[in-house]
Parts: structure tokens; sequence; C-alpha cells
């Protein structure tokens, strides 16, 4: 028989916002498959789940993800990445893929779900959901992040001013995740609308590296990838 594969949300950093559900897969699974850096460090979504995990009980399935847009490299190593886990669910053992927040929202595990829909249709796939970065950074800023009939906004920030601004004033808070590449643009736009005191910026939000930024280091820091700004209207 062929494995299943789960898709586990391990949360926003700290481990203690594994869910008990998310722990007893961790427990179950024979291999654990994670994000592996190509230079061998720990990935965020590893580092979270290590202090539940006995490595010498486990196969621990690393998997490195390429960082590009050319179609041809992207089809290649996603072939040989969903190729490494089928390989593992064929010998009947289930595989727990662990990420960062929620495996549905804005996680490498999606696409790692479809492609395994359309090569091996004989996999079952499940997921567990996982508090995600949006939730953690509420908690963290004691933060209401909506109420009767306000709304909520999750927004990839890009280089695009027209959209950012107008993801601002149309929604009562606005979550811009992956904001780092374009802090420049989102700090021009806040000032515009008067609103940099609304905004709050947050790295690795609930782990030991949490940053929770004063809005006026902003202009010249160095931001890490998991980092998101938050504003609440």
């Amino acid at each position: 028989m062929v494995g299943t594969l789960y898709g586990l949300g391990v949360g926003p950093g700290d481990p203690e916002l594994l869910t008990v559900k998310a722990f007893r897969k961790l427990k179950e699974s024979p291999v654990i498959a994670y994000p592996k850096k190509r230079k061998g460090t720990k990935s965020y979504a590893h580092r979270i789940v290590d202090v539940y995990l006995n490595q010498e009980e486990k196969e621990m399935l690393g998997l490195v993800f390429p960082m590009t847009k050319d179609p041809v490299i992207l089809e290649r190593e996603w072939s040989n990445t969903v190729e490494q886990v089928y390989e593992k669910l064929s010998e009947g053992k289930d595989v727990a893929f662990v990420t960062e927040g929620d495996p549905l929202l804005y996680s490498t595990f999606i696409h790692m779900m479809n492609m395994m829909k359309e090569r091996h249709p004989d996999v079952a796939i499940r997921t567990v959901p996982g508090i995600s970065s949006i939730n953690g950074t509420a908690s963290a800023l004691g933060l209401a992040l909506a109420e009767g009939d306000e709304h909520v906004a999750i927004i990839p920030a890009r280089d695009d001013y027209e959209t950012m601004k107008k993801a601002i004033v149309e929604n009562d808070c606005i979550f811009f995740i992956k904001v780092a590449k374009v802090m420049p643009l989102m700090l021009k736009i806040l000032r515009e609308l008067d609103l940099v005191d609304k905004a709050q910026v947050v790295t690795k939000v609930t782990s030991e590296e949490e940053v929770i930024w004063d809005m006026n280091e902003l202009d010249h820091a160095e931001l890490e990838y998991l980092t998101l700004m938050v504003v609440r209207k």
C-alpha cells in the first residue's frame, strides 16, 4: 500500500504553538520531510519541530526548493523533489511534510500537494491546520484583528504603488507578508496616508528571534525574509 502524505502546519515559530494533532502525526509518521537549505543549515520549520523529534528514530528527508523563476529549472527541481517524497510513500511509509504557519496558506506544501495529485493520484493527501503568522502577530501585539463588519486582508507585498495603497485604503486591517523587499515603498505610502502610527512590523513572530520593530528605524534596517507588516486602522 502507498503511504499517506501529510502537510503539517507547525505554527509561526514558537514550538509550543504546535497543535496536539500535528504533534501526534510527527510521532506517528516514519518519514519527516522538511525544506532544506543548500548550505546545510536547518530550515525554519525544521527548527520549530526539532525539540519534538528523535532523529535516530525517523527518516529525515531534506528537500531543496529552487529559488528561481526559470520555468525549466523549476519543473526539473520540483519533479525531483516530488519523486523523492513518492519514493518513500511507495514503500508504504507515511510522510509528514512540515511547514511553518498553515500548510494551505502561502505554503510550499501547496505546490507539493498539487504536483503529487497530478503525478501520483494514488497518494492520499491530508493536511493538519497550523497557527499562521497572522494569528501569531495579533497575539504578540495584543491586536484585535477585526470585529463586526470590519475587513481583514492578507496581501503579498510587491512593488506596485497603486495596489498596495488601495489595499490599505479599502480594508480595516491589512497584513503585508514578504514585506522586507519593498519596505521603502510601504513606508512612503504610509506617510502619504498619515498612517505610520497605525502600522507595526514584526520579524519571526513568536520565535526566540522575534523582533518587533520601531517604525522609526525601518528606513535603513536590513530585514529578514520572514517579516510582515500589519496596518490596523
